[in-house]
């Protein structure tokens, strides 16, 4: 039942818009890896609206569990099983993908994840395979809102490895492991959708 699944509001408020800017990037028949699907419901309503990829949802081996009440209630055939996968690791029990998405993760995960989510990506993706990452992010050093300021003191109190990322170092780091920012969309509540390409 509807009341058993688990829930984010969140997920919910921006799925229409990013799914806007996936059908503009994600246009081909593709695998697309999803890292942190979290609740399912991103990957339900992407997969859902998107037939023509197949979606890999993944989340931590403690996590990666969570979305099954939401991809068993869908049926959706171009969802694959869910995997537990520590970005750290070095083999990735993952198929071969053409494409990657990640939302709200690189403000959770420490610094050294984040890097090991990118140079993980960065040896899979194919010549030219985009990695859609949506967040929030600190641009020239600083914060876009107050709201973001807040969020950041919120996140670092309750784990001081954790913090809204900035971009430069963001594009310093995914240019170690072949990517470029091609694209930064501005979305609702002082998020962004970047679009990272593989060279």
């Amino acid at each position: 039942m509807q009341q058993e699944k688990p829930y984010s509001q969140a997920c919910e408020n921006n799925k229409p818009f990013i799914l806007e800017k996936l059908t503009l990037i994600f246009h081909t028949p593709a695998t697309i890896l999803e890292v942190g699907t979290g609740t399912g419901q991103h990957a339900v309503h992407f997969a859902g609206h998107l037939p023509h990829l197949t979606w890999q949802p993944s989340d931590h081996p403690d996590n990666y569990q969570l979305c099954q009440p939401w991809l068993e209630d869908c049926r959706l055939g171009n969802i694959l099983a869910p995997v537990a996968l520590d970005v750290g690791e070095v083999d990735w029990p993952v198929p071969e993908i053409h494409g990657a998405f990640s939302a709200n993760t690189a403000h959770i995960m420490a610094w050294e994840e984040v890097q090991a989510m990118f140079s993980g990506l960065g040896q899979r993706l194919p010549e030219n395979g985009a990695f859609c990452l949506y967040g929030p992010f600190n641009y020239n050093g600083t914060y876009t809102s107050d709201s973001n300021r807040q969020f950041d003191q919120y996140l670092r109190a309750r784990n001081a490895r954790m913090g809204i990322r900035h971009i430069e170092d963001m594009e310093a780091m995914a240019g170690d492991n072949d990517l470029f920012l091609e694209s930064d969309f501005e979305m609702p509540a002082n998020n962004r959708l970047l679009v990272w390409r593989k060279r």
